[in-house]
């Protein structure tokens, strides 16, 4: 069976990509399809994970929802894919149901775990803000997935991989990109799989040393809840939550921050959650595997301490 995987590079691959490269390597023959100008050591690494064939469009170097479709939809005739595989960031959310209408594909969006492919293609995805989990069977010949960050781990199938241009003009598409803000070097938030995060608890932007420290101590990401992006503590890609980034990281460490629904919402799909906060009837507390009642600002700097003397005499 032939597997189409778009995957979207910047300056790296990704892991994300990896674990759509993996899930597709459990389907069929992986062929990738991607755009920008990626080196080919970059395009080769693909091939680690059990990618075979990867075909480039060098014609665009940004983001272009319109164009990127189309060129997955050339892709699929291309190849006569029956899987098209897409992660499910931001570009997989908008890109995924374009192809999925054009080709009259069933669509499974955000996928948490390998097909069930016994009588019914089942795949099985959270619905309701990862309140519930869904089986969703697809009937129809070509089948688009999106599947959720840090659901599927990365597995090394190193195959010889053939890199191949894509030629034909796609347009330019009626959206343009005005202003493109680079999100720094660290890992993605969607990526991360231990996660530092606090709210308005920490009283200011000024205090967010204690955070960043401990997150420095951990290997970890840092992140925010909604109301310190609004009010310009933290950046707004720093935001997980409903309205923000969800997340799926094996460890959440959350200090000061309630826990609103929408909050929850975002991150309840955590392997490990720990809160700090001063209030014992903060309601994050019942979604917590861990609880700490105690102010962040002395619980965080004697955590930190900690990590770092165990990491000390492990050396």
């Amino acid at each position: 069976m032939s597997v189409l995987v778009f995957v979207e590079i910047k300056n790296k691959l990704s892991k994300a990509a990896k674990e759509v490269i993996t899930y597709g390597t459990n389907l069929g023959e992986v062929n990738v399809v991607t755009y920008g100008n990626a080196s080919n050591e970059v395009l080769s690494e693909m091939g680690d994970y059990g990618a075979k064939n990867i075909l480039v469009y060098r014609k665009i170097n940004e983001p272009n929802d319109q164009v990127v479709s189309k060129l997955m939809l050339k892709a699929v005739d291309k190849l006569n894919a029956e899987f098209i595989l897409l992660s499910q960031d931001q570009t997989g959310k908008s890109i995924g149901p374009r192809v999925a209408a054009k080709l009259e594909a069933g669509h499974v969006s955000g996928a948490i775990s390998l097909p069930e492919v016994s009588d019914d293609f089942t795949v099985k995805t959270n619905v309701y803000s990862g309140k519930a989990i869904a089986y969703v069977c697809v009937h129809t010949d070509k089948k688009v997935i999106s599947i959720l960050p840090n659901s599927i781990q990365p597995v090394e199938n190193k195959v010889d991989v053939s890199i191949s241009e894509f030629e034909e003009d796609l347009g330019n598409g009626r959206i343009k990109t005005v202003d493109l803000k680079p999100l720094g070097d660290g890992i993605p938030l969607p990526e991360a799989e231990l996660v530092v995060s606090a709210g308005r608890g920490l009283k200011g932007p000024e205090n967010w040393g204690i955070v960043e420290d401990l997150a420095n101590s951990l290997g970890a990401t840092t992140a925010c809840s909604r109301p310190v992006a609004d009010i310009g503590w933290r950046p707004h890609h720093e935001h997980v939550g409903q309205t923000g980034v969800a997340i799926r990281p094996n460890l959440y460490i959350a200090a000061g921050i309630s826990g609103a629904i929408q909050h929850l919402a975002g991150v309840n799909g955590s392997k490990v959650i720990v809160v700090i906060n001063t209030d014992p009837e903060a309601p994050f507390f019942k979604a917590a595997d861990y609880g700490v009642v105690g102010d962040a600002f002395e619980v965080l700097p004697k955590l930190t301490a900690a990590i770092n003397n165990f990491k000390a005499s492990q050396r």
